[in-house]
């Protein structure tokens, strides 16, 4: 029987802590032990550094997380700032960005409470003041009322009219954005539709959301209106927000005015990129569009909210995400009538085909595999007559893909963007 001269299990922890902490820290922890405290490191190495932080059913960043919140909570001041510090200059792996330690620390004032997170604020700034130099991080002064939510953006309304309300967010890699890529909706519903893509793209874009005329909190002019009436509201609000070049991201009714907007201003568009809509419907679609706006007329929207529904996500989505389908019905049947009706109307008349070749921007079509509203066919002659499209099926999704099939949907927005 032979016996290993090394203890694996602090050896491992070792490894872990200086990982973690880094080694000028261990070092020096190292250095300073006494007969009074080499017990205490030897046990928190093997036990601390090894059995925890050597699990592999989490990744190191997501422990570095824990462990700040759980020291801020319990106001374990020394040991926070200890984390703090190696966060932030840690492992490129593991490391936490300013942002995300102000993300941790905004979370613990919820479920640890607001005293403890406000210190935890002054002794994590402190810390960015001595070592913000080295990860090229500055502390800038900000007001608290000029603040936005970044998950919602900073909104407002457009000083034109008909006025357009819309939400900004800008890149929250600080730097400048890649793109400016703006995202119009579909009829009946407003800019929360894209709440989640958006904060997905503005990890290093400017994103623009607004709500069409008609809908969600944008004015409802009286009257029916146009795509072409539709679209220069679009070139109102971008000319007023300074935009320049812009990527437009349009599902369905936001796909339509993306394709008039780059007929009619095409200074203001870089990309299009087009889903679940047409150029044009056959005369037989465009009855059913008079129809609607008949009924909706008469007896109100609720009277044609299950029918879109039915049209907006197919069966299965329906049974198994009842309330998120809840959630679009609402939404519907809370816009205003008026509104509605001159959207309507708009979608009803869109007429680009013959014009589509005039297009100059790269452009990518997306549609739905089981979209009842505007078949794969209608994708197809975008995709064929602009000259620089491509086309993309998404399966098991009908009209708002975007909803039914996000991560698909997104993956195909990024690619897209990250081609040009």
């Amino acid at each position: 029987m032979s016996y290993d001269p090394i203890d694996h299990d602090f050896e491992r922890g070792m490894q872990n802590r200086r990982q973690i902490l880094g080694d000028d820290w261990v070092n020096r922890s190292v250095a300073n032990a006494t007969g009074f405290n080499a017990e205490f490191q030897n046990l928190i190495t093997r036990f601390a550094w090894n059995e925890i932080w050597g699990r592999p059913g989490l990744e190191q960043k997501t422990r570095r997380v824990i462990v700040l919140a759980i020291t801020a909570a319990l106001g374990r001041w020394e040991e926070f700032e200890l984390h703090v510090r190696a966060a932030l200059l840690g492992d490129e792996k593991t490391r936490l960005t300013p942002d995300e330690l102000k993300e941790v620390l905004m979370q613990s004032a919820i479920y640890a409470g607001v005293p403890a997170a406000n210190t935890a604020f002054t002794h994590a700034q402190q810390i960015l003041r001595e070592v913000g130099a080295q990860i090229g991080y500055t502390l800038t002064p900000s007001a608290p009322a000029e603040t936005a939510h970044p998950g919602i953006g900073r909104e407002a309304a457009s000083s034109s009219k008909p006025t357009l309300h819309y939400s900004v967010r800008a890149p929250r890699n600080g730097k400048a954005p890649r793109h400016t890529v703006v995202l119009s909706h579909a009829l009946g519903c407003d800019l929360t539709m894209w709440d989640g893509l958006a904060n997905l793209l503005a990890a290093d874009c400017r994103v623009i959301a607004y709500d069409h005329r008609g809908h969600g909190s944008s004015d409802a002019p009286e009257g029916l209106y146009t795509i072409a009436e539709m679209a220069d509201d679009a070139a109102r609000l971008l000319r007023e927000l300074d935009t320049g070049p812009v990527v437009w991201v349009g599902l369905s009714m936001g796909g339509m005015v993306g394709q008039e907007l780059a007929l009619r201003h095409p200074s203001l568009l870089a990309a299009l990129l087009l889903a679940n809509t047409t150029s044009g419907y056959p005369q037989a679609a465009r009855e059913l569009w008079q129809q609607r706006i008949a009924t909706v007329g008469s007896q109100g929207i609720e009277a044609i909210a299950d029918a879109v529904m039915g049209r907006y996500f197919h069966d299965r989505f329906r049974a198994e995400h009842s309330a998120t389908v809840a959630r679009f019905r609402q939404r519907l049947v809370s816009t205003g009538a008026d509104g509605y009706i001159g959207c309507c109307h708009a979608v009803g008349n869109v007429d680009t085909t013959a014009r589509l070749g005039q297009i100059a921007v790269p452009t990518l079509v997306i549609a739905g595999e089981l979209d009842q509203g505007t078949p794969l066919a209608m994708s197809q002659t975008l995709a064929e007559k602009i000259p620089q499209a491509g086309l993309t099926m998404l399966k098991d999704a009908s009209h708002l893909s975007a909803i039914e099939q996000p991560q698909a949907f997104a993956q195909a927005v990024t690619q897209f963007i990250q081609g040009l």
